[in-house]
């Protein structure tokens, strides 16, 4: 089967431009452009035709399809050659049955999408992956890129360090002036990747980047490079995949560029598209207080948007006033009957604490979409027997410190509420041995 896909503009302006070509933009309007997929092509096959394949081939060891995304191949970049693959066998992470948790906040049903159980420990990987490979499929058809840049907040430059380490590519990533935890820092830098640390914000540094990107032979990785939009769908295609091809009532996810909200809807309407699923979930974007700007929008009605100047947030991923995917965020969330609410910084932290105790390690914007859920459910806007999912974007060790601060009681305008720590005692059998069973007993 002739599988294609091609930028078009999300506002359909006419003109379609070839997956190789460097563009970013409509030449038309000047908005962000969309992959489009040969739909009629894809439903060619039939949906019991493509769920026994994406089965058959799920964590097996055939390259490339092993890797939860390229498992989807044609569903995501059909036109990319196998040989040009970039891959660490991304994607396929695991559903965390948060029962305990649930029943403290009234679900029956709650689920945490780990996504940060990958290579760089993010759920940027499952994007990185499609970037890196059409760059690595330009250059070998002698396409000009000396490398490849992005501004991050930090996972960002993670995947993107990583991926272009394996595939051999130059790159350059741009960080906010000591607002990424050091683990985030030391990611880029020990993959040998030029890291520019600026003192700005995030929006600060994507600003730069455009221009630095635009003027330049520097291909752009960040997320109004829809090509990374392609991966991140594959979220959607996983938790039904999990489920048995089941969709879950509700998905929330942090929402700070708002990429990600945006793929998540994309991979929902193309599985329903094509007769994989009958029916969309709801989606609720979850956001910090301090970089609200969709949770604004979303309570005046959508009657308009306005970049904000984020302030500083525990949720540093997601401390972005000026998304570039806003326009697309809105739409999905309108195509989902969606929400967008916000968490405060101790709602965050506190909700963090008591998760934790459950069994997750929770970072700080997994904290976010925990907290807007629970407000949800005292709400009734999610419902005791739903099946809810929660998109966990990071691997809670890459922000130990968040942690520790938080059970040291050293977070400014925070009161921990679920500090724990160790006791400290000397090597004496009596001493450990009440201090245990106090312990227990109290």
């Amino acid at each position: 089967m002739n599988f294609k896909a091609w930028f078009q503009c999300i506002n359909g302006c006419s003109g379609r431009y070839d997956l190789t070509e460097i563009i970013y933009r409509c030449p038309t309007c000047d908005d962000l452009l969309e992959v489009i997929h040969d739909m009629d092509e894809l439903k060619k096959r039939s949906a019991k035709e493509w769920k026994a394949l994406f089965d058959d081939r799920y964590r097996k060891h055939e390259w490339p399809y092993g890797s939860s995304v390229w498992g989807k191949k044609e569903l995501v970049c059909p036109n990319l050659d196998n040989d040009n693959i970039v891959s660490t066998y991304e994607g396929g992470s695991n559903l965390f049955y948060a029962e305990r948790f649930g029943k403290q906040v009234g679900i029956d049903d709650l689920w945490v999408k780990q996504c940060g159980l990958s290579h760089t420990g993010s759920f940027k990987d499952i994007g990185m992956t499609v970037l890196v490979s059409m760059v690595k499929q330009m250059r070998s058809e002698g396409k000009n890129i000396r490398a490849v840049a992005c501004a991050s907040t930090g996972d960002t430059s993670a995947a993107l360090a990583a991926y272009c380490a394996v595939a051999g590519i130059p790159a350059i990533v741009f960080l906010p002036k000591d607002k990424v935890t050091l683990t985030q820092l030391v990611q880029p830098i020990t993959h040998g990747v030029m890291t520019i640390s600026l003192d700005t914000d995030f929006d600060g540094c994507m600003e730069l980047v455009k221009d630095l990107c635009m003027k330049n032979d520097i291909y752009l990785a960040n997320s109004m490079n829809s090509l990374r939009i392609e991966g991140q769908k594959t979220i959607s295609f996983e938790l039904v995949q999990q489920f048995d091809w089941e969709v879950p009532d509700v998905v929330i996810v942090p929402g700070g560029n708002l990429g990600n909200v945006s793929a998540l809807g994309k991979g929902f309407t193309m599985l329903k598209d094509l007769g994989l699923i009958n029916k969309l979930p709801r989606l609720v974007c979850a956001q910090a207080e301090k970089a609200n700007p969709l949770v604004r929008c979303f309570k005046n009605g959508y009657k308009d948007f306005e970049n904000i100047q984020a302030e500083e947030t525990l949720a540093s991923a997601i401390q972005i006033g000026a998304p570039v995917s806003i326009k697309k965020a809105i739409r999905t969330l309108k195509a989902f009957d969606g929400i967008a609410e916000d968490a405060t910084e101790e709602e965050l932290a506190n909700v963090a604490g008591r998760a934790n105790r459950t069994g997750l390690l929770c970072c700080p914007h997994t904290a976010v979409a925990l907290a807007v859920m629970e407000k949800l459910v005292k709400r009734g806007d999610i419902k005791k027997s739903e099946r809810v999912i929660v998109i966990s974007t990071a691997n809670g060790l890459k922000f130990s410190e968040f942690l520790n601060n938080y059970h040291a009681n050293k977070i400014s305008g925070v009161e921990s509420e679920f500090v724990y720590k160790p006791h400290e005692l000397s090597a004496d059998y009596d001493k450990v041995r009440d201090a245990i069973f106090q312990n227990l007993e109290g």
